[in-house]
C-alpha cells in the first residue's frame, strides 16, 4: 500500500514539472534572480584619488619662477604664483606646475564643475599616492639647459637634496618609492639621479630616451605637452572644410636629433607643393601667433617626431581643431585608454610619409564628410588637453590624476609582494 502511495506522489510531481515546462510557467526563484540581474546597476562617480603632497621648500618648485625671491616656506593656495606669460617654450614642460596647483587649490563646495579626480590629504596614512612637487623640467631649463654651463650644478644639487629628503621619509622607504608621483616631461628632467626613480610613477610625454626598466607603460603615465598656441574658442564656421585653404601645415624646427631627423627628410618630400606649408621656424612670441593662425586656416597639421617620438605640435593642432597628421613610429599617446585618436587624427609611418607624393595624395582624397566629423571630434575633446588654474572637470590635470589612479592597484600588488619575499624576485628574473 505504501509503495502505491509513493509511486502516485512521484507521478503527480513529474506531471506538475512537465506541465510547468510545456506551459512555460516560470519558477519563482529563477524569475526573481533574473529580474535582479537585469535591474540597472546604480553606480555613483568614482571617489577621487587621495594624494599627500610633500611640503618642499620653494627652491624646488615655484621659487624657480622668480629668481629674485628668497622665500623658502612651502607655497600655499594663497600665494601660488601665476605661470608667467613670457615663458616661451618652457610652458610646454610645465605639467609639474599645473599638477601642483590642482592639489593646492581650495574649492568652495563640490559643484559639478569643481568635480576632481584627486584630493589632497594632510595625513599621509590616508594617502593612495604621494606627489613630489619638484619642478625637474623647469630646473633643467633654468639651471642646466646647456648641460655644460656651471649653473647646471644647481640642477644636480636640487636632485641630490631632494633624494636626501625622500630617503629619510618613512613613506618613501615603506613602498620603495613605488607610490610616489614625479612629473618629468622634459627628456632631460632629473637627468643626474633619474635611475633612483625607476620604481616610482613618472609623468612623462614619451619613453624615447629611457630603457624599459627606468620608464614604461606598466607603471608610468603619459602626459600631453602643455600647448603653446592659444586655444581656438570661436571655431563655429558653417563650412570649416572650405574655409581652411591650406591642405597641410607645419612650422617649426626642421633640424632635430634621433627620430626628429624625419623632419629634414620631409622638407625635401614636401617642397614645392602649392597647398602644403612646410617652414623652418623658431618659437618666438610672434612666431607662435603666426603658427596658431596657420593651424586655424589648415585642414591638416603635420606632427612629425621631435628629438623624441612626441612633439608639442600635436596638442597645438588639437586645440586649433586642425586634424593632426602624426608621423612617428614609436609614439605613445596620453589618455589612450579613454580616447580613440583614430577618430580625429591620421597616422602615417616613416616609410609611408617619405614616399614621394603618397601622404599628400592620401590627404587630397580624404572625404570632406570624414574630415568634418574629425573636426567636430576635436572640438568635443580639446578640453581634455587644457591645463589651467583653477582646474576644471575633465581637463588635462584631472585626466592625469585619473591615469595615476589606474596605476595604484599594481603599485599595491608590488608593495605587498616585496614585503613578504624572502628570496630575489623570481618574476622579474623571468623577463
Amino acid at each position: 500500500m505504501l509503495g502505491k502511495v509513493v509511486l502516485s506522489f512521484v507521478f503527480v510531481l513529474l506531471l506538475l514539472i512537465s506541465s510547468a515546462i510545456f506551459i512555460g510557467h516560470p519558477d519563482i526563484r529563477s524569475h526573481f534572480v533574473l529580474k535582479s540581474l537585469n535591474q540597472p546597476v546604480q553606480c555613483g562617480p568614482e571617489p577621487p584619488i587621495r594624494v599627500y603632497m610633500y611640503d618642499l621648500p620653494r627652491r624646488f618648485n615655484v621659487g624657480m619662477l622668480n629668481s629674485q625671491s628668497t622665500e623658502e616656506t612651502p607655497v600655499t593656495a594663497k600665494d601660488f604664483p601665476p605661470w608667467p606669460d613670457n615663458s616661451g617654450l618652457r610652458k610646454q614642460h610645465s605639467v609639474e606646475y599645473w599638477m601642483m596647483g590642482s592639489l593646492l587649490y581650495e574649492r568652495d563646495g563640490d559643484s559639478v564643475e569643481d568635480s576632481r579626480d584627486a584630493v589632497r590629504v594632510s595625513d599621509p596614512e590616508l594617502a593612495d599616492a604621494f606627489f613630489v612637487p619638484f619642478f625637474s623640467s623647469l630646473s633643467f631649463n633654468t639651471h642646466g639647459h646647456t648641460m655644460t654651463d656651471p649653473d647646471t650644478e644647481f640642477d644636480r644639487q636640487l636632485q641630490v637634496d631632494l633624494m636626501d629628503i625622500l630617503n629619510k621619509s618613512e613613506y618613501w622607504k615603506r613602498s620603495g618609492g613605488r607610490d610616489h608621483v614625479f612629473p618629468m616631461t622634459h627628456p632631460n628632467a632629473f637627468r643626474f639621479l633619474r635611475d633612483q626613480l625607476n620604481e616610482s610613477i613618472q609623468v612623462v610625454v614619451d619613453f624615447g630616451r629611457y630603457p624599459k626598466k627606468m620608464s614604461n607603460l606598466n607603471k608610468d603615465v603619459v602626459s600631453p605637452y602643455v600647448h603653446v598656441v592659444d586655444s581656438y574658442t570661436d571655431d563655429d564656421l558653417q563650412d570649416p572644410y572650405e574655409a581652411r585653404s591650406t591642405l597641410l601645415f607645419f612650422r617649426g624646427r626642421t633640424l632635430r636629433k634621433d627620430e626628429g631627423i624625419i623632419r629634414a627628410k620631409l622638407a625635401k618630400v614636401l617642397a614645392g607643393i602649392n597647398d602644403v606649408h612646410y617652414e623652418q621656424s623658431f618659437a618666438t612670441g610672434e612666431n607662435i601667433k603666426t603658427s596658431a593662425q596657420g593651424m586655424r586656416s589648415s585642414k591638416f597639421c603635420l606632427d612629425p617626431a621631435g628629438d623624441t617620438p612626441s612633439s608639442c605640435r600635436l596638442f597645438d593642432a588639437i586645440v586649433s581643431h586642425c586634424v593632426p597628421v602624426i608621423v612617428s613610429d614609436q609614439i605613445e599617446l596620453p589618455f589612450e585608454d579613454e580616447i580613440d585618436y583614430t577618430k580625429f587624427s591620421v597616422f602615417f609611418s616613416f616609410k609611408e610619409a617619405l614616399q614621394p607624393g603618397y601622404m599628400v595624395n592620401q590627404l587630397r582624397q580624404f572625404p570632406k564628410e570624414k574630415w568634418t566629423e574629425m573636426w567636430r571630434q576635436l572640438k568635443n575633446i580639446s578640453h581634455h588637453y587644457e591645463f589651467q588654474y583653477p582646474p576644471k572637470k575633465e581637463d588635462a590635470v584631472n585626466m592625469l590624476w585619473r591615469q595615476v589612479k589606474h596605476k595604484i592597484p599594481a603599485v599595491k600588488l608590488s608593495v605587498h609582494r616585496s614585503r613578504r619575499l624572502k628570496v630575489p624576485d623570481w618574476w622579474r628574473r623571468r623577463r
